[in-house]
């Protein structure tokens, strides 16, 4: 989708700018590309500098309650210092890496309702304008796709997806928000858990896996939440039984017993769980490990090898998995892709005027 608009903040006249990016969902840490094209106003203009942010859609959740903003997770400076004359055309083509961590918004094709946009900045003549913005598509990497089919296949079922504001704890994140993939669970799961939440945390030499089961409470028992981390490996995807590493992963995360004595709680670590099931002697080859979220993130919990830990405060969550995967997004998935597409205008154009005041 591409936005043109005339830079207001240069009156009428000005120049105009539409970014178009290259066809296709890209992925977490791979290259984005496209081209910015502007055309010249009334009369000559300076180009001081051109610059794309990526934007994010982002829930927080505070005392009051929940609120949504928009936030930046990346900005890259893609041209600037020429003359562009009057009803000039002009190209400047780009090419820039998108963090490891960029959140997925689709899964074959399928929308999850994740909301990312690139926001073009012009600099002309001193004055600043952020006047083009284009949603953002992006894929899963193979083993996060390969761990969202597993999940569907053993009979999870997607309920939303969204991006939560805030740190997990214990873990190498380096953007301010993390995304969420709330799962129903498999019906051989649904007498202990309400819901799964998955989220993935890449870097280049592998990736995090974050599990939290909102477990049920019993007779005498209230409900909790469980939480653990697991690290896999870019490689050797294919030739691991993901249906089996999952399953595995999933009964550990509701069958262990889970304390919930002081503000941090410890699980068990199985010395024996699997790097062999990943081979290649690699060094994030299945490899379990703790997690907690920070004073935004409402709670801590612990693991230790595969270990499993609690976390208070309400439950964050989602993602989505549909196609082969199994998933079942239905009526919801497409209603949510519908209205991403009507949304992602409005939702970050309505947000500039707020942050008008903070350029420099």
């Amino acid at each position: 989708m591409v936005f043109k608009r005339l830079l207001g903040s240069l009156g009428v006249g000005g120049p105009t700018v539409d970014t178009v990016l290259d066809p296709g969902a890209v992925l977490p840490g791979g290259t984005l590309s496209g081209q910015v094209q502007l055309r010249g106003g009334e009369a000559d203009f300076t180009i001081d500098h051109i610059t794309l942010e990526l934007v994010a859609r982002v829930e927080a959740e505070h005392d009051d309650g929940e609120s949504e903003g928009t936030a930046v997770f990346d900005r890259f400076t893609v041209g600037g210092g020429f003359r562009l004359a009057a009803g000039e055309l002009h190209s400047v083509p780009f090419s820039m890496m998108v963090p490891w961590e960029t959140p997925v918004t689709e899964l074959y094709g399928q929308g999850l309702g994740i909301v990312l946009g690139v926001r073009t900045e012009l600099a002309v003549a001193g004055a600043k304008d952020k006047g083009d913005l284009d949603q953002l598509a992006v894929r899963p990497l193979p083993a996060q796709e390969a761990i969202l089919e597993a999940l569907g296949q053993l009979g999870f079922g997607f309920k939303s997806a969204d991006l939560e504001w805030g740190h997990i704890g214990g873990t190498g994140q380096q953007l301010p928000f993390y995304q969420e993939i709330e799962l129903a669970p498999a019906p051989q799961y649904a007498h202990q858990v309400n819901e799964i939440e998955v989220t993935f945390l890449a870097t280049p030499g592998g990736m995090d896996v974050i599990l939290e089961a909102d477990k049920r409470g019993g007779l005498f028992s209230g409900g909790h939440d469980a939480v653990t981390r697991f690290t896999v490996s870019h490689y050797g995807v294919e030739q691991i039984n993901w249906n089996d590493e999952v399953d595995r992963w999933i009964r550990q995360l509701v069958e262990h017993h889970v304390s919930r004595g002081g503000h941090d709680a410890y699980g068990h670590s199985d010395p024996h769980h699997s790097s062999g099931s990943y081979g290649h002697g690699d060094p994030y080859a299945a490899k379990g490990g703790h997690a907690h979220k920070d004073d935004h993130g409402h709670g801590h919990g612990h693991g230790h090898g595969d270990g499993h830990g609690d976390r208070s405060g309400p439950g964050m969550g989602t993602v989505v998995a549909a196609g082969a995967a199994g998933l079942a997004v239905g009526v919801v998935g497409g209603m949510v892709a519908a209205e991403v597409v009507d949304e992602v205008g409005d939702f970050f154009e309505g947000d500039d005027d707020e942050g008008e005041g903070d350029e420099d």
